[in-house]
């Protein structure tokens, strides 16, 4: 399996984002997303979960236009973003078992288990303090497994015992043969990640 980025650009309301980003990722292998507010990394990870559109270039999967193949493309990834993707009224086992049934798996037990949210997973997620809701969302790709992970800020509002979870869960996933794509300010000390600035390539453009 393989992510590769040709040429991309990206222009939201007439602003030019970034453009000519160029990237690949493969089995078992991290790319941190880095770069300054406003330097396109949340853009960039919608554009590669399928929610935006490039103003041109070309995202390919396994040597195939993701345009090609859109659905096939979208059953091998996960993206969470910044916001969390959950129905407030609902409890955090309701919103897993929502998403299962959506994915077509069934994991929801091993999602609760793996985050820690056992004793909350009956809880309205209004109820729940921000990391709860964190550890909820994230909760996702364990309980709808995909080999691409795509994530926004993952570890905001989460304490440093469940930084180091969502790290082993990482970890696991990548030597699984897994993949993933993140986009974060906080160094998450992971020592085989590799590295995308879009400060490097906005200095290039310039």
């Amino acid at each position: 399996m393989s992510l590769h980025v040709q040429s991309l650009t990206c222009i939201r309301q007439d602003r030019l984002i970034f453009k000519s980003v160029e990237l690949s990722l493969s089995s078992g292998e991290i790319l941190w997303v880095k770069g300054r507010n406003g330097a396109g990394k949340s853009s960039l990870l919608r554009i590669l979960a399928g929610l935006l559109k490039p103003a041109s270039g070309i995202v390919s999967w396994d040597g195939t236009d993701v345009e090609q193949e859109p659905e096939q493309y979208q059953q091998n990834l996960r993206y969470v973003g910044h916001q969390d993707a959950l129905k407030t009224a609902y409890t955090a086992r309701e919103n897993l078992n929502f998403w299962s049934q959506y994915t077509g798996t069934n994991n929801v037990a091993a999602a609760l288990e793996a985050f820690q949210l056992q004793t909350i997973a009956d809880h309205p997620v209004r109820i729940l303090s921000a990391g709860q809701k964190k550890r909820s969302n994230l909760a996702r790709l364990i309980a709808c497994p995909a080999p691409l992970w795509i994530l926004d800020e993952p570890v905001s509002s989460l304490d440093t015992d469940y930084i180091d979870l969502f790290k082993n869960l990482l970890e696991t996933h990548v030597k699984a043969g897994g993949m993933a794509l993140l986009a974060t300010h906080q160094d998450l000390g992971l020592q085989s990640a590799r590295h995308l600035d879009l400060n490097d390539i906005w200095q290039v453009a310039g």
